[in-house]
């Protein structure tokens, strides 16, 4: 039976399974697993029996739960802070001048918001010591080998609005994410090789 599978650019999957199993001893921890699909090269699958490329991967990995609902905790206020500054820089940029300004600025259309969560954002010290964190822990835990993985001293992709949501939604245990090409996709691929 033939079956059709598309991806029209690099892009990677994440998905989560957590196993049913007897409730761990004192000395083990519960941990999930990371399951993960990516393409390096547009793919088009016309027939999976004899589908082959050498431009798609898989792997999983285990991860410690208790490492990974903090973890998203902390990514999920790093994006309400890189929303204000967005929303800080948006408002510096565009002063209205008048009442009618003023209400013009208020409306949201889809285009503007969308430009807006694609826009390289300004961080503040505070802002990016706080992704620098963030991104040293998510590094530690999709390394191969964690214990030899230094804490990051630069950002290594383009901190978006859009960029910091794929990364909490990365770790969202129910749903998993799709990123797409882009420095997020190289530098998350460059952790699972």
């Amino acid at each position: 039976e033939s079956r059709a599978a598309n991806a029209s650019n690099k892009e990677i999957n994440i998905q989560w399974y957590i196993p049913t199993v007897p409730k761990p001893s004192n000395n083990t921890e519960t941990k999930v697993l990371l399951l993960y699909a990516y393409n390096t090269e547009p793919v088009k699958i016309s027939n999976i029996k004899i589908f082959s490329s050498m431009s798609v991967f898989s792997g999983h990995l285990w991860i410690p739960l208790a490492r990974i609902i903090p973890l998203r905790n902390k990514l999920s206020d790093l994006k309400e802070q890189v929303e204000i500054l967005v929303q800080g820089s948006k408002s510096l940029s565009s002063v209205p001048t008048s009442f009618l300004e003023q209400s013009e600025t208020l409306k949201r259309s889809p285009a503007n918001i969308l430009k807006m969560s694609v826009a390289k954002v300004h961080l503040d010290e505070k802002t990016e010591e706080m992704t620098k964190r963030c991104l040293s822990e998510v590094k530690e835990l999709l390394s191969v080998v964690p214990a030899l993985s230094s804490p990051l001293t630069e950002i290594p992709f383009d901190v978006t609005l859009q960029s910091i949501a794929n990364l909490e939604d990365m770790f969202d245990l129910a749903n998993g994410c799709t990123i797409t090409e882009g420095s997020l996709f190289d530098w998350i691929i460059s952790l699972l090789h």
